[in-house]
């Protein structure tokens, strides 16, 4: 890879949405069942103003599985993009498997399809990139693709899975992942 390449490269930062970005203590089938967490838009705003790449990767089986349809999901993120732009916040891509968990496809987490789909048509450098869930199948997607993983909320994993970080909520993994790249933390 030649000079130009590389610096054309982009870190990223991708979230997994339900219990990331949202909270999921239940099934989000619809726009009434989507709650952003308090921090999310702020901490999402913070990734943008350090010009980190912010995608959402997230594994929708429920359309899969008939408990929504896709229109569904497009209202979902709709209103999740409108929560967070009022503190200024945007993603700059959406990506999702709406595939059924048994269907074993590459691009359902654990495995790191979307996450690598993303960084080819996006030119992205997933070595300086992150990978924040809150279960075990995000922190393996992260490691597939060559990131580096923040597992937040209280999910256990099975010892051999390790992420780089392990903190309460988004808004913490947001300040470590500053503090890791840019050596700033969250103001």
């Amino acid at each position: 890879m030649n000079t130009d390449t590389k610096a054309a490269l982009r870190s990223a930062v991708f979230l997994d949405r339900d219990g990331v970005i949202n909270d999921h203590r239940r099934f989000v089938n619809g726009p009434d069942d989507f709650f952003l967490f308090p921090y999310a838009a702020k901490a999402i705003a913070a990734l943008n103003h350090a010009h980190f790449f912010v995608a959402m990767v997230s594994n929708q089986g429920g359309v899969g599985l008939g408990y929504m349809t896709e229109g569904d999901l497009v209202q979902i993120h709709a209103k999740m993009i409108r929560e967070i732009a009022v503190a200024g916040a945007h993603f700059d891509a959406l990506s999702y498997c709406s595939h059924a968990p048994k269907a074993h496809c590459a691009c359902r987490k654990p495995k790191p399809g979307q996450i690598l789909n993303l960084a080819q048509r996006h030119t992205l450098d997933l070595g300086s990139s992150y990978m924040v869930g809150d279960r075990d199948v995000d922190i393996m997607a992260g490691q597939a693709a060559g990131c580096k993983t923040v597992l937040v909320g209280a999910a256990r994993l099975p010892n051999e899975l390790r992420p780089d970080m392990h903190c309460p909520n988004l808004a913490a993994a947001v300040e470590w992942i500053l503090s890791d790249a840019l050596g700033a933390p969250l103001s």
